[in-house]
């Protein structure tokens, strides 16, 4: 049996900004832009990796989401603290250096943590946490 990760899903608010952040900025490929009343997802993913994307939805597009849950939702993803990812780099510091350069949301600089990886923590412009890790 052979499983692996297709997909994961982050919420964005603004799909422009999540393309200048994903595709501009780290380099990711456009895989898929789909419009559906008035809602906007986009398929992102790292090239070379076909396999592998994650899809910037639009926050609680789920009908079955309630107005007070899509209202919890928003002010989570304004804090920070709804979503993210962690990515992996073969070379951190000048990842981290562009994505200061372009003034990206700082959240941590390359860090050596305790539990034995070398990392930083940035947040997209819809306030994703995104911790990008030294590759060993």
């Amino acid at each position: 049996m052979n499983v692996t990760i297709h997909s994961s899903f982050l919420p964005h608010d603004d799909a422009e900004a999540a393309l200048g952040f994903y595709r501009d900025l780290l380099g990711f490929e456009l895989r898929d832009d789909v419009g559906y009343e008035g809602m906007r997802w986009l398929t992102v993913g790292p090239a070379g990796q076909p396999d592998t994307a994650i899809v910037l939805t639009p926050p609680a597009a789920d009908p079955a989401v309630t107005d007070q849950e899509r209202r919890m939702i928003t002010e989570m993803m304004a804090k920070g603290t709804y979503a993210g990812v962690l990515l992996g780099t073969d070379d951190l510091d000048t990842t981290f250096a562009r994505l200061q350069a372009h003034d990206a949301d700082i959240v941590q600089e390359p860090t050596e943590q305790p539990y034995g990886v070398r990392d930083c923590a940035v947040r997209d412009p819809a306030g994703n946490l995104i911790r990008i890790q030294q590759l060993r």
